[in-house]
Parts: C-alpha cells; structure tokens; sequence
C-alpha cells in the first residue's frame, strides 16, 4: 500500500533540515550558546530592575554578673531569631512590608569571633531597604530586652542602616560577561557530550586466503608424463 502525496509532503522538509544540519561545522554549538548566552546577560541586565541593600548592626553585652563569654553565644542565638515570624511580624508595621515579602528581603550574619549581629535588608527601592533594616534590628533588640533579666545578656544597636548610594545587582556589562562566558561554558559541554558525527567510513580490504598453486605433472617432450612413463617401466 502505497502513502498518498499529503502524507509524504511532511517528510521533505524534514530531509532539507536534515541536510543543513549536517552541513554545518561540528561545532557550530559554541558560537550559538556563546550567542544566546550574550543576548540573555543583555536582557537580564536591561529588564531587571536593580536591588539595593542596606545593614544595620546590634552587639550583644553581658550584664555585670554575666560572664563575658555567654555573650558570644547569644549573639549567635539571636542572629537565628532575626527571620523567625515572630521577630519579622513585629517588624512589618516599621519596615512598610507584609510578611510573606520581609521573609525573602532580610537575612542576617553572625560572626564566630565577636558578639555582633548584622541585619541586612534587600529592596529595589534604597530608603525601603534602610527602612527594613532598621525595623528588624528593632524588633530583635526588643525581643531580647524582654529576657534580659534571666539571660544576663541583652543587645544594644551598634550602627544605623543608611540609605545606599549604588545598587548590588549586576550592572549592563558585567551581566553581559557573566552571560557570555555561562554560554560559552555550556557551548563547550555540548561539544564533549554530543555524538560526534562520521561523514564517511573507512574499511580495510583484507585480502582473503588464495588457495597455493600446486604444481601438476610436468610433461616431456612426447607428450607423456613422467607419472605415465614410471607406470610403463
């Protein structure tokens, strides 16, 4: 059963692109991702909207009866508070965010050497991420004042969050960069793992075995041969 012209008209495109592929250069796939890479960072850096980031620090202080030590440890206690639901909850009022938005705009650093908490807060907007930084180091500050007593340690604001003067998030040409070479990176991995092509094959012809000429009876002058003459004598 033969197909019908409607049904084998699919397949000639599919030849024709077929063919240019296997036109091309073997790798032709750098240059492409090299390519698409560039015009991502390109776009990344022209779309996105800049990020600002502003931090604000708080140092634990041991009371007199306290010894020095524990204060290291409570700063490291409290810098784990700092995104907890109740410290960010108290927050949101003074930061002008709602929950769910301080929860992926403030994180927060602790150092194994000295008691002190940073606080740091990301917005597109500078005085927003100030805002968030302070409002948060507040609300851990207060939090801490409340079990002071029994802890013997209590936190007290070391600096103030300022308002940024330059955004954090890549500029133009530095997204452009980081974009080319990722393409470029994945444009080489294409090459090393993709099949590589054979546009021909060589085969060795091997001779085969040829059967060894034996010689046959010689003939003598008369015709007969030596075989025939012993058999007369």
């Amino acid at each position: 059963m033969t197909e019908s012209p409607e049904q084998q008209r699919p397949v000639v495109p599919r030849r024709r692109l077929r063919t240019a592929l296997t036109r091309l250069p073997q790798w032709w796939p750098l240059p492409a991702c090299v390519l698409l890479g560039t015009v991502s960072g390109l776009s990344y850096g022209l779309l996105a909207s800049p990020q600002y980031e502003a931090t604000s620090y708080a140092m634990a202080v041991a009371e007199e009866e306290t010894n020095p030590a524990a204060a290291l440890g409570f700063a490291q206690s409290y810098g784990r508070l700092v995104t907890s639901d109740a410290t960010l909850s108290y927050a949101q009022g003074a930061a002008g965010e709602p929950l769910h938005a301080l929860r992926g705009q403030v994180r927060s650093e602790t150092s194994p050497d000295s008691p002190m908490i940073a606080v740091t807060g990301t917005s597109d907007q500078p005085g927003k991420a100030a805002d968030i930084a302070n409002a948060v180091i507040e609300a851990v500050i207060v939090s801490s004042g409340h079990v002071s007593k029994d802890t013997g340690v209590k936190l007290i604001k070391f600096t103030h969050a300022m308002k940024p003067d330059q955004p954090v998030s890549p500029s133009l040409p530095l997204g452009t960069a980081v974009g080319t070479a990722a393409g470029g990176l994945l444009g080489g991995l294409v090459l090393l793992v993709r099949p590589r092509r054979t546009d021909w094959s060589v085969s060795a012809q091997v001779p085969g075995p040829t059967a060894a000429e034996v010689p046959g009876p010689s003939a003598t002058e008369d015709g007969s041969t030596a075989e025939g003459r012993e058999l007369v004598r």
